[in-house]
């Protein structure tokens, strides 16, 4: 581990300029992932800039137009929050499948969103492609956690959970940085990575994420998530998805399906939701918007699995939040 500087913000405006004072300055709040990677070598930074030191960047608070949440917000305090587990179900069990009860008392919904890759190669000794090598090591090596979308020069797969299901419920974020706030759509922050930017997300050097904002839910709505696991407990996704429709006389309206774990970023799938939209309930519609949402899917030597598991995940979430399981 290299020597670094440590320094606690006071405002978001303070966070800024320490970030920008030092070319290699690194937000931490949680740091459950960052320190990990730090004491990987995977980051090497010349300064920390504490960010929870800064009031009011955890508090969750209701506005006109739906729930703001800080970006300094750990997932434990967000699961317990009565709103939270009264308007957004969906974001509860996301949490309640994300890592240990200890780590989500540290880890902050920011972090989560911004968290690097877990690919075992990346995280190992290999100086592969995201760390300046010239080949993804997963393509031809154990592959069997690896994408099934989206694959290209590096085919790891988004960590997150709250990402898909937050993605789905329709959030925006705030991001502060030097050149001032812009407000996106979550889905906007990540990206496939590639020449000339290997980062996960669009943040720029020295951007925070200070909030997130989740619009309030409509008459009809109805979310859910779920996670398929190696292991039962504490384990990341082999797969996972994330549902949000309405339904409005037995019609399926402004459905959005995510997906986690098969892609560098959470995968949309736009041609199952069109195939759900505007239709009459029923298990042939499940049956094909399952069937579209792998197509174009590109597998890996040993992931062919998460194909069939996709289809069989999605169907019985579709099928449970439409009340065909009951």
């Amino acid at each position: 581990m290299n020597n670094f500087e440590h320094a606690d913000a006071t405002t978001i405006a303070d966070a800024i300029s320490l970030l920008a004072s030092n070319g290699s300055s690194v937000p931490i709040a949680g740091g459950t992932d960052l320190l990990t990677q730090i004491k990987l070598g995977l980051i090497k930074p010349g300064r920390l800039v504490n960010l929870k030191t800064i009031p009011c960047l955890d508090l969750i608070t209701v506005v006109n137009n739906g729930l703001n949440i800080g970006a300094l917000a750990n997932l434990d305090t967000i699961a317990n929050n009565s709103v939270v587990r009264g308007q957004y179900p969906a974001l509860i069990k996301a949490i309640e499948v994300t890592a240990s009860p200890q780590l989500r008392n540290s880890g902050t919904v920011g972090g989560n969103l911004a968290q690097g890759p877990r690919c075992w190669y990346y995280r190992g000794q290999f100086q592969c492609w995201m760390k300046g090598g010239e080949r993804c090591y997963a393509r031809n090596g154990e592959n069997s956690h690896h994408a099934i979308f989206g694959n290209g020069r590096c085919n790891q797969v988004h960590p997150s959970d709250l990402a898909p299901v937050l993605i789905a419920l329709g959030a925006e974020i705030n991001i502060e940085g030097i050149r001032g706030r812009r407000t996106i759509p979550l889905s906007d922050l990540f990206q496939i990575p590639h020449e000339g930017s290997w980062q996960l997300t669009i943040l720029d050097p020295g951007e925070i994420i200070t909030m997130i904002h989740l619009p309030t839910p409509v008459s009809g709505i109805r979310s859910t998530y779920f996670k398929a696991m190696e292991r039962k407990v504490w384990s990341f996704a082999l797969a996972s998805v994330a549902v949000q429709l309405v339904i409005e006389d037995g019609v399926i309206r402004n459905p959005v399906i995510v997906l986690g774990g098969v892609a560098p970023k959470p995968w949309r799938l736009p041609k199952s939701e069109e195939s759900l939209r505007n239709q009459t309930i029923n298990r042939e519609v499940i049956t094909a918007a399952a069937e579209t949402a792998v197509e174009g899917a590109q597998p890996l030597n040993a992931n062919h699995y998460k194909i069939p598991l996709v289809k069989g995940i999605l169907t019985e979430v579709l099928s449970d939040i439409l009340g065909l399981n009951q």
